[in-house]
Order: structure tokens, then C-alpha cells, then sequence
């Protein structure tokens, strides 16, 4: 029997797969048996219901919970959600007493609490998965940050940094998105239950005391608003997508990395794939899937985004739709921090070939600033520069095999303690500007790094970065 088989004959069995979710809201049974076990609760410390009829519900969804967790409740789309699923078994386990469960709540505030209940876990899960990607970072970043590569703009070779400094870039990206999780968390943290339908109830209900025995600290302000708002799930989605963002950034570096024009790095067996048909290749799928599902994350967003556009309140079926692109959401991005975190820790850095291509042109910046230390107006100390720098490489030469005549060609200014800095090193070491990619300054984003984890993980150097 359905919910609301009393008001109509009966759903035409097209019409019934089409609109049944139990599909997918399946994966909010525990969410579901937990916000009825708190109404209940409520119920009978408020007088709505007896001691006894709570105390027989509450042992009949125990039930339930232990027939979902072992797989031996058969679901049928003829039931239309997990709700309904939970609620039929519940009455023929209990009888007339499982009628009772419902009163004073309706599907609307029950599903809106059952979401919020799952993204709040979610949120959780998210920030502990990014934290371990974030470990990884942190762990190469100790281990191999004194590396010397080209940071790059535009994909051209700009000025020499750390590998360290390059890697903590995705930290502090990482650590943003550890605050839009947090903040998901925070906003789905508020029980809409005794909204009902959309008016509220006639019944003495305390929304407080339910909230407050599910862990959540706020309540619902208006009840048309409270089954009506899915802000919270486009802000928990917002989060994977721009997450998403941060991966798949990191997963186009690596793809450069590993290729044999830059020859920065090498892929772990474990993190590569091979060619059907080329003995050779050792190809980067794991980060260019982890690219790709970016986009499969942003398309998630922006469907639920247009779902809600245009809805008229309160609630409207059209926000069944908004539970697949959810848990999408989610298990994407639980997946594809996985598989980053293993990739970063496996990667094998070449250092050779690093420190080649971070000289060069490059090295054209720390002139250019010489002679602004010298008193000329840096305009025309870029245009000495940029002109060497084009009659060097026509000479087929790099910038560290000019000796103190050519600087002087460019511009007078330039004196002996100019050639130092055709060294890649002193570039870097010159760089200590806070949060540049000095030696020094990486060594203090590495201290910043290593408090965040140890406020995460706890322990100290029992957890080191990188564990």
C-alpha cells in the first residue's frame, strides 16, 4: 500500500517505475531509521503518542536497520522510496502501531532531514579524504621540495621554483576547499523536521529537542522554506565541483611531467596504464580520468542548479532529482582523491631534467631586477633584458653562458656581482619574499603544513606527512 493510496484507485505501472526513487535513496536507510527513531522519541516525551507504542516502533525499525544492513529487505519500486520501504516493513512487523510513526511529519520534512543527515557525513568524509591527498603533498613536498623546476605561465617557462613551493600551491588550493566542506557540513546541519508538509502541525511537536538528539544545532525558521530549500546540497556539490577543479589542475601538471618532452617525472606502475597495440607506452589514465570527472562533477552542479531555477514553493517532485547528482558528486570525488593521493605518493621526480629546464630564459627576471637595483627605471631595465635575451637565444646560447661583456652590451649597469645570478639556486634563494619559493620561505609554508596536519591527524610525527 502506498502512503497516498487512500486518495487515488491506483498508478499505472509505467507511471509507477518513472516516478519511484528507491532506486537511489536507497543509500539513505540510516539516515532514515535515525531521524524516526529521534520523531519518535519526540512523540512520546511529548505526549503524542504512548511510552509504549514509541517503545514498539523504535524496536521495529532496530529490525529494519539489521534486515537493510544484511541485504534481506527486498525493494520494489511499487513502494516508490526508502521511506515508504521502511514504514510498510515496520507494519508488518509491528502492526497497527507502525501507523503511529508518522504522525505529526510528512515525506517533505522527512527526505529534506534524511539529505541533510547523509551530506552532513559526507562533508565529513570529504574533508578526511582530502586530508590524506593533503599528507601526500606535504609528505613530497618534505621529502623532494629542494628540487629545482620551471614555474610556468601561459605553459611557458617563467622563473625557477621549488618543487615544494610548487606542490603546497595544491595545499593551500586543498585547504580552501577543506573550508567549503566544513561549511557545507555547517549549513546542512539544521533539522527541518516538524515543518510537515509545508505549514507546520497541529500538534505540540519540539523541533528542538529532535534536532538536538540527531547532533544537529539549529532548527528550521519557516516551514515552507524548510521543505522547499536544497541550498544545502548545491553548496555540498559546489564543493566537490570546485575540489574537482583543484584535481584535475594537478592531474594536467603530472600529465606534463610524465611526458618525454618535459621528462620531469615518472609514473608509478600501479597509477599507469599500457597500449593495446604500442609495447612502449605507459600512459597517465588514472589522472587523466581524474581530469576528465571534473567536468562530470561541474555538469552534476550546474543540472541541480537549473532544477531548482525555476521551482514555485514549496515542495515539488522536480527535487527528487536532485539525489543522483549527489551522491555522483560525492562518489567521484571520494574516488578520485583516492586515487590522486596514491599518485603523488608514487611518483618518481627526475631531477636532472628538472634543474636543466628551470635555467635558461628563466633566469631573465632576476636581470631585469638587478639593474632596478642599480636605479634604472624598471621599464627600461625589461627592454635591456628582453632584448638579450633574444639575441642569446639567436646565438643559440642560454642565459648561463654569458660571461660580464655581454651583460654590459645589454646595459652598463650590470657589474661582476650580476653573474651569480645566472644560477638557478641563488633565483630561488633570492625569492624570500613571504610565501615565495625560497628555501627559507618553503621551509616555513612546510611548518604551516605540517600544524594544519597535525590538527587534523594528531599525534605529532607519528603521523608525518606523507603517511
Amino acid at each position: 500500500m502506498k502512503l497516498w493510496s487512500g486518495r487515488l484507485a491506483g498508478t499505472q505501472a509505467a507511471a509507477e517505475g518513472f516516478t519511484a526513487s528507491i532506486g537511489f535513496d536507497q543509500r539513505l536507510w540510516r539516515e532514515d531509521i535515525a531521524g524516526s527513531l529521534a520523531h519518535v522519541n519526540m512523540l512520546a516525551r511529548q505526549g503524542i503518542i504512548s511510552a509504549e507504542e514509541a517503545g514498539a516502533i523504535a524496536a521495529g525499525l532496530g529490525m529494519v536497520a539489521g534486515e537493510l544492513e544484511r541485504g534481506a529487505l527486498a525493494l520494489t519500486p511499487a513502494l516508490e522510496d526508502i521511506h515508504t520501504h521502511i514504514e510498510a516493513r515496520l507494519q508488518e512487523l509491528i502492526g497497527e502501531a507502525a501507523g503511529k510513526l508518522h504522525t505529526a511529519r510528512s515525506r517533505n520534512d522527512q527526505v529534506s532531514l534524511d539529505e541533510r543527515l547523509w551530506v552532513k557525513g559526507a562533508a565529513a568524509a570529504a574533508a578526511t579524504a582530502t586530508t590524506a591527498l593533503q599528507s601526500a603533498l606535504a609528505g613530497r613536498a618534505e621529502s623532494d621540495g629542494l628540487l629545482v623546476l620551471p614555474g610556468y605561465t601561459h605553459t611557458q617557462r617563467a622563473q625557477p621554483v621549488l618543487l615544494g613551493h610548487h606542490l603546497l600551491a595544491y595545499f593551500a588550493m586543498l585547504e580552501r576547499d577543506q573550508a567549503r566542506f566544513a561549511a557545507a557540513g555547517a549549513a546542512a546541519a539544521v533539522s527541518p523536521l516538524g515543518a510537515g508538509a509545508l505549514a507546520g502541525v497541529t500538534f505540540p511537536i519540539d523541533p528542538a529537542h529532535t534536532a538536538a538528539s540527531l547532533g544537529l544545532p539549529q532548527t528550521f525558521k519557516n516551514s515552507i522554506d524548510a521543505v522547499a530549500d536544497r541550498d544545502f546540497v548545491c553548496d555540498y556539490i559546489y564543493a566537490c565541483a570546485l575540489l574537482m577543479q583543484h584535481l584535475s589542475r594537478l592531474a594536467a601538471d603530472i600529465i606534463l611531467w610524465v611526458t618525454a618532452e618535459f621528462g620531469f617525472a615518472e609514473l608509478p606502475d600501479a597509477y599507469a596504464t599500457g597500449s593495446s597495440i604500442m609495447p612502449q607506452k605507459k600512459n597517465p589514465d588514472v589522472a587523466e580520468l581524474v581530469r576528465g570527472k571534473a567536468g562530470r562533477v561541474l555538469g552534476d552542479l550546474t543540472g541541480l542548479l537549473a532544477t531548482m531555477k525555476g521551482l514555485p514553493l514549496a515542495y515539488n517532485s522536480d527535487m527528487q532529482e536532485d539525489k543522483e547528482p549527489l551522491f555522483d558528486a560525492h562518489d567521484t570525488v571520494m574516488a578520485c582523491v583516492a586515487a590522486m593521493a596514491g599518485l603523488v605518493r608514487g611518483l618518481t621526480f627526475h631531477a636532472p631534467a628538472m634543474r636543466r629546464a628551470a635555467g635558461g630564459t628563466a633566469l631573465a627576471t632576476d636581470l631585469a631586477d638587478y639593474l632596478a637595483r642599480q636605479g634604472v627605471p624598471f621599464r627600461q631595465a625589461h627592454g635591456a633584458v628582453a632584448r638579450l635575451v633574444r639575441d642569446t637565444l639567436a646565438r643559440g646560447l642560454d642565459l648561463e653562458a654569458l660571461g660580464l661583456e655581454d651583460l654590459q652590451r645589454a646595459h652598463p649597469a650590470f657589474a661582476a656581482d650580476a653573474l651569480p645570478l645566472l644560477d638557478v639556486d641563488e633565483s630561488v634563494r633570492r625569492r624570500a619574499s613571504p610565501g615565495g619559493s625560497s628555501q627559507a620561505s618553503l621551509a616555513g609554508q612546510l611548518a604551516w603544513a605540517r600544524e594544519i596536519l597535525r590538527g587534523r591527524l594528531g599525534g605529532g610525527r607519528e603521523t608525518p606527512p606523507g603517511s
